[in-house]
């Protein structure tokens, strides 16, 4: 099921919003300190997000779902983001070096195709982080906020799909430890459920954070032409002519 892009909008506005994206931005970061040179793709609705390449990046663009619609990034300024076909992105074969997907594979129709869009776009040193709820955590039992709705996933299932689609998992992270409640103590207290939760290694995180490379020699199963056999005939049969002679 795809959220609205209104609605996203409008959860990123505020202030449970604003401190989830923070604590995504701190785990996002530590994978990618910087992405200067680099052309940076955000796929779903990653512009919350986009700012930490932006600056740097040769190039940085967004591209959000038809189903989802829309909505004009940066503002004030002249617009990065698009709206496009999932399964058929607008874009040359590998073509960029970074993809940030966020709030797009657990509400893709088929993430399978997605993601081989996604290995066609990307170059071959390219690498990707998916930021995707966490099935066990607090986050995906409310729908209060984006991550409760869509399909959430285990790590071992997010491990299967990518590498189904000719991805290699890399590095994990988890973000979103804190209740997803917008009291004032929970807020205050964000920096101090990441820092706790991330030391624990606790189980019940809001979202995974992974980043996964491109296998450029990925196996390609053979196929085997069968022979096919005739039958032969027992013995030889004789049709005669019907402008054979016959002889009185």
């Amino acid at each position: 099921m795809t959220i609205d892009v209104v609605d996203l909008r409008e959860f990123y506005s505020r202030r449970l919003g604003i401190v989830a994206r923070q604590m995504i931005n701190r785990g996002i970061r530590e994978r990618w300190p910087g992405a200067q040179g680099q052309r940076v793709l955000g796929i779903g609705y990653p512009t919350p997000y986009l700012g930490l390449f932006r600056e740097d990046a040769e190039r940085c663009i967004a591209f959000m779902p038809a189903a989802q619609g829309v909505l004009k990034w940066p503002t004030g300024r002249p617009a990065l983001a698009s709206l496009v076909d999932e399964f058929s992105l607008p874009l040359p074969d590998a073509a960029v070096d970074r993809i940030l997907l966020i709030h797009a594979l657990e509400m893709s129709d088929d993430p399978a195709a997605l993601l081989r869009e996604v290995w066609r776009v990307l170059s071959p040193s390219g690498r990707v982080i998916a930021v995707i709820p966490n099935r066990r955590g607090v986050w995906t039992r409310t729908d209060s906020t984006p991550f409760g709705h869509g399909r959430p996933y285990s790590r071992s299932q997010i491990t299967d799909l990518l590498r189904q689609t000719w991805f290699t998992p890399t590095a994990w992270g988890e973000a979103l430890f804190m209740p997803p409640y917008a009291g004032g103590w929970v807020l205050r207290s964000a920096q101090m459920w990441e820092r706790a939760g991330a030391a624990l290694s606790l189980p019940f995180a809001g979202v995974h954070i992974v980043e996964a490379t491109k296998q450029v020699y990925r196996a390609i199963p053979a196929k085997r032409e069968r022979a096919r056999l005739i039958p032969s005939l027992a013995k030889p049969v004789l049709v005669p002519s019907s402008t054979t002679v016959t002889r009185s």
